[in-house]
């Protein structure tokens, strides 16, 4: 029970680089998005994916005393991961955000993905 817990915590934590935050909700939708944006958000989006995988086996794997130290390590590298990629954290759920409400900008995101893959 305390593992199950604790996976959902880290879920949680993980979750909150995917989801915008509430205040930025009520901002219009980013119109407009520079090719430059798009590629940053892209390798953002790949790097989250590959970590947030990393770090739910790691959490899997790490004994109950040490899962808050997981946790805290997962945030700060997926920070880091999206930071890296030249946008705020802000930025990066902005468009994370619009993209699930945004076809077009969704597809654009989707075709950048498919090419960092091949």
């Amino acid at each position: 029970m305390h593992r199950l817990k604790t996976v959902a915590i880290l879920l949680g934590v993980l979750s909150v680089l995917s989801l915008a935050p509430a205040y930025a909700q009520n901002q219009p939708a980013p119109s407009g998005l520079s090719e430059k944006k798009l590629d940053q958000a892209a390798a953002a989006i790949a790097r989250v994916n590959s970590l947030h995988a990393r770090y739910q086996q790691k959490l899997a794997e790490t004994p109950p005393n040490e899962q808050n130290r997981v946790v805290e390590e997962a945030k700060t590298a997926l920070e880091k991961a999206v930071t890296d990629q030249g946008l705020s954290i802000n930025e990066y759920n902005t468009i994370v955000k619009t993209a699930q409400n945004d076809p077009a900008l969704r597809e654009k995101l989707l075709q950048r993905l498919q090419t960092q893959k091949e």
